[in-house]
């Protein structure tokens, strides 16, 4: 996501070679303003930011330091707008929030993450179907809430979305819900039935908070619409959905800037659970290429068991990792959302993760055959690979649909892999680590890893 403008900076930076170089400093920033605005940063916001970056390194003396420090600096100060940060909660439940965008912007599917993403917080969700606009919008919500398990509010039978969302939230506050996502009709375009049926909704909910979900593949265009909402409905927060398949990244830059309304969230791949923050440091921080290992943090922490993972790591270090255990774990891992998005937060692995591009590791090929062979296991074996003789080995290749030679290749990379981590988890981490690293890339760069 972030690749192109921190491949950008690091230029940039390679331009200030010596202390007091003023020369270098300009080609540094003609440099940086020609890749932010080729990355649809804002012609506005590009002016401001290098100015203030020129004047702020010769203040602290031009070096690479200072202009990075400076660099950093009024990234975070554009990146910031008055508001609230992340999802805030009322304090007399439930927190309702009106989701509103155009048509075609990923609105409901992005109320459905933010929905998912509330829960993984443990927090009690309801969503209230009321894009009675798009004929396939209540069917997609069901859709959405029945893989999310997340419950749904609709009414075949209701052509007023007003009621529908009064209703809704009734059954909200009576049920106790902590908090109540309304998904509104989109158009094609910004009209006037469209704000007036938005204000109507507003009128009779008085939500606590009112989300525009702009797509960020539309360029320049989303700050546009977003500005037209706020003047039009008033907005608390912008969510920028699509941003994986943004590889040039500057509207996320240019939005808090010239809306004048905090980036909430971005959406970073097509799962349900590849939604993050937009915290303006910690953007930063991976702007710059130094990733963001707080969020990482963040995210791992509302999804993994912590009692579970140190209950598997004890059995990785007596070798006594089963197909259970391995099963648990990619569910786990499934709930973190695309690997892209987890390397990219990890100091020094954006790289990486610019490589793996759209690949999807738990509907692999790879991973498929695995599922299909553990399902062909007794209990017993799950447990106790160790019980998996010939006549067994045999037995699950006619159950699973795999060659003995696809039965006996997993089993032994399975084997092997226990055994790395065991390793790893004994030799403490880094030497492991990187021992492990160096056999998954063979000759091809990535060898080993599911295609």
């Amino acid at each position: 996501m972030f690749d192109v403008i921190t491949g950008s900076i690091k230029s940039a930076v390679n331009k200030v070679r010596f202390k007091d170089d003023a020369v270098s400093l300009k080609k540094a920033t003609t440099e940086l303003r020609k890749a932010l605005l080729k990355a649809d940063v804002h012609h506005k916001t590009t002016r401001d930011l290098i100015n203030n970056v020129e004047l702020r390194t010769k203040e602290l003396g031009i070096g690479q330091n200072a202009f990075l420090k400076a660099l950093q600096e009024n990234l975070t100060s554009i990146l910031t707008a008055e508001g609230n940060q992340g999802f805030v909660f009322s304090n007399t439940p439930p927190t309702t929030v009106l989701m509103t965008g155009l048509q075609g912007s990923g609105k409901t599917t992005t109320t459905g993450k933010l929905a998912n993403y509330l829960k993984q917080r443990k927090k009690k969700v309801l969503i209230a179907a009321c894009d009675l606009q798009r004929l396939a919008a209540v069917e997609q919500l069901k859709q959405i809430c029945a893989q999310i398990e997340v419950d749904l509010y609709f009414d075949d039978n209701e052509k007023d979305p007003v009621k529908i969302a009064k209703a809704a939230q009734e059954k909200a506050k009576k049920e106790l819900y902590d908090v109540l996502l309304v998904d509104t009709a989109g158009r094609l375009a910004i009209d006037t039935e469209l704000m007036n049926q938005l204000s109507k909704v507003k009128d009779a909910l008085n939500p606590d908070e009112i989300f525009y979900v702009a797509d960020s593949l539309t360029g320049h265009d989303a700050t546009k619409t977003a500005s037209s909402f706020k003047e039009q409905i008033g907005i608390d927060g912008v969510i920028l959905s699509k941003y994986d398949g943004d590889t040039k990244g500057g509207v996320a830059i240019s939005l808090a800037d010239q809306v004048g309304v905090p980036l909430r969230f971005i959406g970073t791949g097509e799962k349900m659970p590849d939604l993050e923050v937009f915290i303006p440091d910690r953007i930063v921080s991976r702007l710059m290429g130094a990733g963001d290992m707080e969020g990482l943090a963040e995210k791992t922490s509302a999804i993994i068991d912590e009692k579970k993972a140190k209950e598997v790591t004890k059995k990785i270090k007596k070798g006594e990792f089963n197909f259970n255990d391995f099963l648990e774990q990619l569910k786990m891992m499934s709930k973190l959302g695309s690997m892209k998005s987890i390397l990219g937060m990890i100091p020094g692995m954006s790289q990486m993760a610019g490589q793996l591009k759209d690949m999807d590791f738990e509907n692999s090929d790879e991973i498929k055959r695995i599922k299909a062979l553990i399902g062909s296991m007794t209990p017993k074996e799950r447990e106790m690979p160790s019980l998996l003789n010939p006549s067994r080995k045999k037995r699950l290749s006619k159950g699973s649909g795999l060659s003995e030679v696809q039965v006996n290749k997993i089993l032994k990379q399975f084997k092997s892999a226990s055994k790395m981590a065991k390793q790893l988890s004994n030799k403490g981490g880094m030497k492991g680590l990187s021992s492990m690293m160096s056999q998954m890339k063979g000759p091809g760069g990535m060898q080993g890893l599911p295609r």
